[in-house]
Formats: C-alpha cells, structure tokens, sequence
C-alpha cells in the first residue's frame, strides 16, 4: 500500500474516534444539568415546604406577621416524604406583648428551636397541624424599647458587659455576651423618682421638665413564678461604658429601685412556662425547654 493510502487509513481511525469523545463529553453534560435541575427542585420544595408552616403558624392569634422558618434535612425530598425532619428553627417578630397599654405598646419576638420532628402530612401543612417533636427550646426577647415602656424609663438601654476577667470581650470573635446577672441598665429618672410617676410627665431626658439624673445601675434577672422579675443591685462604674452621675445621698436607693420590677406574664411560644431570664447584648430573653411535645402549629 503507499504512503498516501496508509495516512488515510490513520485519518479514518481518529474520526472514528471522535463521536465516542463526544458521547462521554455530553452524557457528563446531562448528568451534571440533571443533579443541578435535582438540586433546584429540592430547594424549592424546601422553600415551599418553609412557606406553608410559616403561614400555618401565622394562623396563631397572637402572631401579626408570617414568621421566619427554616427547616433541616437533606435531600428534602426523601424527609417530605417521610414527614419526619432533623429540626426547625423558627422567629416570630412583632408580637403584641401584655401590659404596656397606654404607653405606646409593648412587642417582642417569639422563637423556638425543634429537635427532631414529625408531621402526618409534610406535603401540605396546615394550621390545625400537630409536631411531635423530640425537644423544644423557646424564647421570648424583649428589646431596649419594650423593656424601657415596661420600666417607665423612656430613654433606657440594656448592656451586657464582657465575661470577668476579660475586659472589651464580647467583640464579634466571642459573639453576643450573655449574663443573667451584671446586666447593666441606663436610663434617666427623675428626682425625686416618685415625680416621674406621672405617665403624662414620664422621667426621660427629652420630655421631662424638672430635676434628673441619668445613671447606669446592675441588674439581676430571674423568673418568679413564670415573670420576669429583674432586681438593681447597685450603680454600675465600669469598666464598659457606663454613665457616672452624683446622685443625693437620700435618693439613692429610690433611684436605684426604679429599676426594680417584676413584669406581667409574658407569653412563650406554645405556652411554654419561662423557666431562666438572660441577656443577649441589648436585649432580654426569657428561655423555656421541654423534651417531647405535641405542638399544634396555629397555637404557636
């Protein structure tokens, strides 16, 4: 054979080749779109599934707004089908609190963490649905706002000063402090404190017209049976900020007292029983924990 028909030959072997290249380089194609359309298809029933028990949950009285829910489990599918799940997180904001009538409203968020849980029905929840759940952990969080309007103490804030020992702690590489005592309250009051009784003329820096004096104090939180009961301990001076101020010798303790109180019944999600208080940077929370539980979705 020549030279010319030998080089043919070898052409016809490559071309040969070719289509099979192609073959492979287009079956990984339909693989790799197949997982990724597999993969869409189950965060978006992750994302439906979290919409129909945020609104099942908005059916609560209680609850103005839908809440946030994020759900656990992976690859969704195989956990819908099933109804049983890995665990839930859910927040509720904006929700109308007790005892603050007349003083602008009072309003927290509800939250709760499921542990391992199971739904009859995880293809369509709705609001007369029942969790049964291996555990559940809530909490309400009262921020300085509502904590200033259930104090009568218009301008407060709430801090949470770094552990002991560990001055300028509780930066974003320790996350948010936490204490249940030490927590430290600012606000102005008026002197004496009883002139700031007067919800008309309440002791705060902008509307109040007679004497005053903003001072830190130190708080203690606890829960008395089921309320938040907060207790001054003394006047706070450091080391975080803090506000230093003189106050009379013979006002002392009533201005440290204004920052005494126990609040009315707060409520918990499900109607759990508030069983620890503690800060969390600037707000207060109270927790609640319980093993298993059946939990209907529209009491939440």
């Amino acid at each position: 054979m020549s030279e010319p028909d030998r080089r043919g030959d070898h052409g016809t072997g490559s071309d040969r080749r070719v289509p099979g290249r192609r073959y492979v380089a287009i079956a990984l194609i339909v693989i790799v779109v197949t997982g990724l359309l597999a993969v869409l298809a189950d965060v978006g029933l992750a994302i439906r599934t979290e919409y129909q028990m945020s609104r099942a949950i908005a059916a609560s009285p209680r609850v103005s707004f839908d809440p946030e829910v994020t759900l656990s489990g992976f690859p969704f599918l195989t956990h819908v089908r099933a109804g049983r799940f890995d665990g839930a997180v859910i927040a509720a904001r904006d929700v109308t609190l007790p005892g603050c009538e007349g003083r602008g409203g009072c309003r927290g968020e509800l939250g709760a963490t499921l542990g391992l849980w199971h739904i009859d029905d995880a293809w369509d929840i709705t609001a007369d649905d029942v969790v049964r759940t291996e555990s559940v952990s809530a909490h309400t969080k009262l921020d300085a706002v509502t904590m200033a309007r259930y104090l009568g103490i218009v301008d407060l804030t709430v801090s949470t000063p770094a552990p002991d020992g560990k001055v300028g702690g509780g930066g974003p590489q320790d996350g948010a402090p936490s204490r249940q005592s030490g927590v430290v309250l600012t606000g102005t009051v008026a002197l004496p404190p009883s002139a700031g009784d007067d919800p008309d003329n309440p002791p705060s820096a902008s509307t109040f017209d007679g004497p005053k004096v903003r001072v830190s104090v130190s708080v203690d939180l606890s829960v008395q049976d089921g309320r938040l009961a907060i207790r001054a301990t003394d006047y706070y001076t450091g080391p975080e900020r803090h506000v230093d101020a003189d106050v009379p010798e013979a006002m002392r303790a009533a201005v440290l007292d204004r920052f005494t109180t126990i609040l009315p019944l707060i409520p918990l999600p499900w109607g759990l029983t508030p069983q620890w208080a503690a800060s969390l940077g600037g707000d207060i929370l109270l927790h609640a924990q319980a093993g298993p539980a059946d939990l209907r979705l529209d009491a939440f």
